[in-house]
């Protein structure tokens, strides 16, 4: 059962994984490797923090071809205008790929390019809509096309963000528009999660909590300092600032892991962010158990 099939039948499990900068896929592959069978599917992240990756869309083919696993491929609004985004989605669904993440995306001048131009010509929002119209057989000027897409469409919430209420909208909006899961930003407050899922409990959308494991009480600091829509509890902040050298990583594990007991039997699926440690990410999935 492939990602978009187990959608509303079962909880699933996504992990991400930035492409290389560069073309050499080999240490991504023997990342992904022990993953085989346990996740449902990879979400390949576009040229994240506007940083210069392989395309999401060539990784995404090749994870496929070569390791027979299903992803998710991430679509930014950054660096295309509305021509180049239907003919790389186009692209995408003739190479076999189902599952597309819209992501408004990083600014150039946040990047390793800032002195690049951005486009924007839509947002996340217009982007749900024209890959709706390409599904339905239609370009963005309405002209037929000759074998319309039929993309599973996913897109980003972030359930701590400062004005919540604006949040649920936007979600809202995108779902009407024609999205169908949502990944949420790292979330570390039991309480946040379940008072986002009670506002959208009338939704139809699947929602996947993202994780991201703590790496150091620095990392922590670092994320509740600079990443919008991060909240992470003075519990969790403690923990990480008493764990002593050496332990940092395996008490970040603990807190997604303590987490996460507390909030599987609500969730649909859970989305895990390694950053590069996928070992950890092996970890959390052996704790969750089995897709099957």
């Amino acid at each position: 059962m492939g990602f978009r099939d187990a959608l509303g039948n079962r909880f699933v499990v996504t992990v991400e994984l930035n492409p290389p900068k560069g073309t050499n896929l080999e240490r991504a592959l023997a990342r992904l490797e022990p993953l085989r069978g346990k996740v449902d599917a990879v979400n390949l992240t576009d040229s994240y923090l506007a940083k210069v990756r392989l395309s999401s869309i060539a990784t995404a083919h090749l994870i496929q071809e070569r390791l027979q696993m299903d992803t998710i491929f991430n679509l930014t609004c950054r660096d295309r205008n509305i021509i180049g985004l239907q003919s790389d989605l186009l692209g995408a669904w003739a190479l076999g790929l189902e599952n597309v993440l819209v992501i408004t995306g990083d600014p150039p001048e946040a990047g390793d390019h800032p002195f690049a131009k951005r486009v924007f010509e839509l947002n996340s929002l217009g982007l749900v809509w024209l890959i709706k119209r390409l599904n339905e057989g239609y370009d963005a000027s309405g002209a037929t096309l000759d074998g319309p897409t039929s993309f599973c469409i996913g897109v980003a919430t972030s359930p701590a963000a400062q004005d919540r209420e604006a949040e649920v909208q936007r979600l809202r909006e995108k779902v009407e528009a024609g999205a169908t899961f949502a990944l949420t930003q790292p979330v570390y407050d039991k309480g946040v999660i379940l008072s986002f899922l009670d506002r959208i409990q009338n939704l139809p959308v699947h929602l996947i909590m993202g994780v991201l494991p703590l790496k150091s009480y620095a990392f922590a600091r670092h994320l509740m300092d600079h990443v919008p829509g991060i909240i992470i509890p003075e519990e969790g902040l403690a923990r990480m600032a008493g764990a002593g050298e050496g332990r940092e990583r395996e008490e970040g594990l603990m807190i997604t892991l303590d987490l996460l007991k507390g909030v599987l039997p609500v969730l649909k699926g859970v989305h895990i962010m390694p950053t590069g440690d996928f070992k950890v990410a092996l970890e959390i999935v052996d704790q969750i158990g089995s897709r099957s």
